[in-house]
């Protein structure tokens, strides 16, 4: 039975629904604006290269200034000091239209030109549906939808008080503690905010298990439900209701302007007046980032190889806090072709099937009350210098140092002990990962695109195609319709994975932590690898598949598209240079910006250059065009030969690299990225010489760059997401261009 909090979550859900489409009806009965905040550092006046449309009209903003000052010499001169200034200038352009002009507006507004400006774009309308429509459109069948919203209020006050006097269940308070504190050494909180987890950080854990022993589960967050929810006679209730201002803005202003004396309006004027004639002298500008502020080494992560049972195992000797992060990989090149699209159905089964002795609930409650979490996932690359792929399922968790025992013996638990028998609950794994990539085709596609070229032009990028590709979506549909049926066979191919997999041939461990931590996990590492057999029980032959390199289409209902090119440039003599990263960055940041996302009307596009397979790939994102998209990416050798870069250019060019390259890792992360270098053979003195190429990239390289470029030109395959009607078009032009597969 659904809890009255999740009833009132959902009839509120669905009433916002009804909202929104009966919004869209009263066309005739809207106006729309359009309205566009403009920031610049320069001059917004100066830099606005194009006409406004009549029915446009300006409104100049406050300008932000923020001062610096800086010391220039504390210890000796301590007077002496300089002062800077960074000036933001601020304008909003207004708008109105009728809403089915809205479209063509923003898309010509797409194609302007705004040079060196952020500006931010808003929509507003009015409707002249009244608070008794309204009413009828948020519970249909009711007269007074204040007094309804009284009831769902009280269903959800039952909720809480259940909560205040029976408490939360003791598993999920024990798990939820255990996930706080072992986080919180290194501070890793992603988006969670920084100040909220500093202050987490000042509670004192071990106090509060006391009293969660002494108290129960109601020792938590129970009496600040009763204090400041059940009997607050303050709490607020938010009703929505429809705007009455068109502008909050104009409101605001106009009420601060009538509240002013004559006098004041005045002064204020002759302020402005003055300062128009007597500008205030400009500071100098904040000083810039350059090339000698770079290092010239790459970021070093102490790395130690070791072995444990004849299993290799790496040792990042890193201060975590008392935090060990561990991670086991077990090497997929055994596995039988066809059973590759069952792997990540299998990495979800370990973690949501249950044991004999646990279900699903209780095995992550367990996990939770004792680790930072676990979790198993695949991966897969091509080897640096290599044709051969580089695949594994890796296996990932964190853990404070006392609970390291309790790490390893829930690892095992959930690689051996899981059983694959809950029919209901892998039937729901396939349909929400068949729902996920059907939506992903819709509003990413371009990620599905670029995997489906990876597969056309190596082995690798098959593997990857078949655990989360195209064929992978392929694969699900088909097997939701054999669960019922085959279910047997399913579970005894999910057994044969783990059959194949778990063996200590081919495996490796990654460790993270501080030398004290890394000595004790041995022993606790000797006992797991001592469960696992020394080869795997069965082998299958080597393969080299990939799809047929032909041009492809993927047929779903869209109104855009997605459309990519690439070719495997290794392959056709290229060899390695630094200069590709900037190259590869700098086309995306210019040519294909101004091509395909200003001019083309596209949200996106993209120059990405794998450089362990050596697969360049252009790629589009929400994109209204097909053909010219693709005449843009065979104008990209033309661009680049013609290219004159003045020093300036390149050498932010080359920064914006290393910035990308040098990106803030936190301890658990430079771990794991190091592990990562090491299984696709990537050695610290690759890095070392490909950072120094890209630090001595000369504009003549992005000339030479330009004949690589045409490799794509003359030999790339094409995959596009697109319609239908949009194919036709297009096969129409370019007789026979693109091969169908229809999808959706």
């Amino acid at each position: 039975m659904a809890s009255p909090l999740r009833k009132f979550l959902l009839k509120s859900s669905s009433g916002d629904v009804i909202i929104r489409r009966e919004m869209r009806r009263a066309k005739s009965d809207s106006t729309t604006k359009m309205q566009i905040m403009i920031r610049s550092f320069e001059s917004i006046d100066k830099n606005l290269h194009w006409d406004l449309p009549p029915d446009t009209r300006k409104i100049g903003l406050p300008s932000t200034r923020s001062l610096f000052t800086v010391l220039k010499s504390p210890h000796v001169h301590k007077k002496a000091r300089e002062q800077f200034q960074m000036k933001i200038n601020k304008e909003m352009l207004v708008m109105e239209t009728k809403r089915h002009e809205l479209r063509k507006k923003f898309f010509w507004l797409k194609r302007q030109r705004i040079f060196g400006a952020q500006f931010e774009i808003l929509f507003s309308f009015k409707t002249r549906l009244d608070k008794s429509q309204l009413q009828k459109v948020l519970q249909p069948g009711l007269k007074d939808v204040s007094k309804d919203n009284k009831l769902e209020e009280h269903s959800v006050m039952n909720a809480l008080n259940t909560l205040a006097h029976e408490g939360f269940y003791s598993d999920a308070v024990d798990a939820s503690m255990n996930s706080i504190e072992s986080s919180l050494p290194v501070n890793n909180t992603g988006s969670f905010p920084h100040g909220l987890s500093l202050m987490l950080r000042s509670v004192p854990m071990e106090l509060l298990k006391a009293r969660v022993d002494n108290e129960g589960s109601r020792a938590v967050s129970t009496q600040l439900i009763e204090k400041f929810i059940l009997n607050n006679p303050h709490r607020t209730s938010v009703e929505a209701q429809a705007s009455q201002h068109e502008s909050l803005d104009k409101y605001n202003l106009e009420k601060l302007k009538a509240s002013m004396t004559e006098e004041d309006l005045a002064e204020l004027a002759r302020v402005a007046k003055e300062l128009q004639l007597n500008p205030p002298s400009p500071l100098k500008p904040v000083p810039r980032f350059s090339m000698k502020n770079i290092p010239r080494k790459p970021m070093q992560v102490p790395l130690e190889v070791g072995d444990i049972n004849g299993v290799k195992v790496l040792k990042h000797d890193i201060i975590t806090n008392d935090v060990l992060y561990a991670d086991i990989a077990f090497d997929l090149s055994s596995l039988k072709p066809e059973l590759l699209s069952l792997v990540p159905l299998f990495c979800r089964s370990l973690l949501e099937m249950g044991t004999k002795d646990l279900n699903a609930l209780q095995l992550n409650q367990l996990i939770g009350r004792n680790t930072g979490g676990i979790s198993v996932y695949p991966f897969t690359s091509s080897k640096q210098g290599s044709k051969d792929p580089v695949s594994h399922i890796i296996v990932r968790g964190k853990a404070m140092s006392a609970n390291t025992e309790d790490l390893f013996n829930l690892m095992t638990c959930v690689l051996q002990e899981v059983e694959f028998t809950n029919q209901k609950r892998f039937k729901r794994f396939v349909s929400e990962s068949k729902a996920r990539l059907e939506n992903q085709l819709r509003e990413g596609g371009h990620g599905l695109v670029a995997t489906r070229l990876n597969a056309k032009l190596n082995h690798a990028g098959w593997i990857t195609e078949q655990m989360g590709g195209i064929s992978y979506l392929e694969f699900l549909k088909d097997l939701e319709g054999k669960i019922e049926q085959e279910w047997s066979e399913i579970s005894m191919s999910l057994e044969e994975i783990r059959k194949t997999l778990l063996s200590k041939k081919g495996c490796l461990i990654n460790l993270t932590s501080d030398g004290k931590n890394l000595k004790m996990a041995e022993k606790y590492i000797k006992k797991l690898l001592n469960s696992l057999p020394s080869t795997s029980f069965v082998t299958s032959s080597d393969s080299n598949a990939q799809l047929p390199s032909t041009n492809e289409a993927i047929i779903i209902p869209t109104q855009v598209n997605y459309v990519g090119k690439a070719a495997n440039i290794y392959e056709n003599g290229y060899q390695l240079k630094g200069s590709a990263y900037v190259i590869s960055k700098y086309i995306s940041n210019t040519w294909l910006w101004d091509n395909i996302r200003v001019n083309g009307g596209a949200f996106g596009g993209f120059c990405d250059f794998d450089t362990r397979s050596g697969v360049l790939s252009f790629l589009s994102y929400r994109d209204p065009n097909i053909l010219k998209t693709l005449d843009v990416y065979d104008g990209t050798s033309d661009f680049l030969r013609q290219l004159e870069m003045d020093d300036n250019t390149l050498e932010k060019a080359i920064i914006g690299t290393i910035q990308d390259i040098d990106t803030y890792q936190l301890p658990d992360a430079k771990g794991y990225s190091s592990f990562l270098r090491y299984l696709s053979g990537i050695s610290e003195e690759d890095r070392q010489a490909r950072r120094e190429e890209i630090l001595s990239t000369r504009s003549s390289d992005l000339k030479e760059f330009g004949d690589v470029i045409d490799t794509i030109k003359d030999k790339g395959v094409v995959v596009t997401v697109a319609s239908q009607a949009a194919i036709d078009a297009a096969n129409k032009e370019r007789s026979n261009f693109f091969e169908m597969k229809k999808i959706l």
